[in-house]
């Protein structure tokens, strides 16, 4: 059994934080992860920055460009990551990213690398799930890496149940059309109905919701269709212009969990 698996079997409404590797400052990538996990984070989604995300909002893209600019790429990070798990044994740690950074890198280095800092899983909005299982996902299976794959609105069935039949994680729910850090729509009607039928399903497979989750209230609601919800850029929204990075992640979680 995996950390994540652990996590789902042993928690209730899951809180998944995404943060960027780098952001605020170079050196906060440990210091907020360990805030974060001593506020109230069950787990934690660390962004490895790219100049050109296609799944993210202005918020987190706008952080992605100051990790950049202070000297991120994925050889600091895992630098970085080094000393993850000596701090934090047993929380879920998963990489969220594109593909590009991670071809450049070499999927077999990125694998090991990741895997020899605790890495449990990664998310890649723009790996084509065909591939994954044709030329990838040997490689991830050997170095204990779990993909997780996402699900929106105009998923289909069918193949809403295939991402299910491969997930070893949990699947990951796009809220609604749009990018990263989008407002909830007025109405929720058609949200709530999406939702309910992903439920009526019966997936093998946990299920977070992100996208538009900002708040307690937001996450509260979230967690009464799947299993938890994932926030990122509320929290990056609170780590701007923070003088202490991780007593701001620390803050935010607490206004989220208590």
């Amino acid at each position: 059994m995996n950390r994540i698996q652990t996590a789902f079997e042993q928690k209730q409404n899951l809180l998944n934080i995404y943060f960027t590797a780098g952001y605020p400052a170079l050196a906060d990538t440990l210091p907020v992860a360990r805030a974060l996990v001593a506020a109230g984070a069950d787990m934690l989604e660390i962004g490895m920055p790219f100049s050109d995300p296609i799944a993210d909002g202005p918020v987190i893209q706008h952080s992605s460009t100051l990790a950049l600019a202070n000297g991120m790429n994925l050889k600091t990070l895992f630098g970085q990551l080094g000393a993850l798990r000596t701090a934090l044994p047993d929380t879920p740690v998963l990489l969220m990213g594109y593909l590009n950074p991670v071809l450049q890198f070499g999927v077999e280095n990125f694998c090991r690398e990741a895997a020899a800092a605790g890495v449990d899983g990664v998310i890649l909005p723009d790996l084509p799930v065909a591939e994954y299982e044709e030329e990838y996902a040997d490689t991830f299976r050997r170095h204990g890496l779990r993909p997780v794959f996402l699900i929106t609105p105009q998923t289909s069935e069918a193949r809403i149940r295939h991402l299910d039949s491969i997930s070893e994680a949990f699947l990951y729910l796009v809220s609604g059309p749009g990018t990263t850090g989008g407002a909830g729509p007025a109405d929720t009607t058609v949200q709530d109905d999406y939702f309910r039928r992903i439920e009526a399903m019966d997936l093998k497979t946990p299920r977070l919701i992100g996208f538009g989750i900002a708040d307690k209230a937001s996450y509260q609601r979230a967690c009464v269709h799947a299993d938890g919800a994932i926030i990122g850029s509320a929290l990056i929204q609170a780590l701007e212009g923070a003088s202490d990075a991780p007593a701001a992640a620390a803050a935010f979680v607490a206004s989220i969990k208590n």
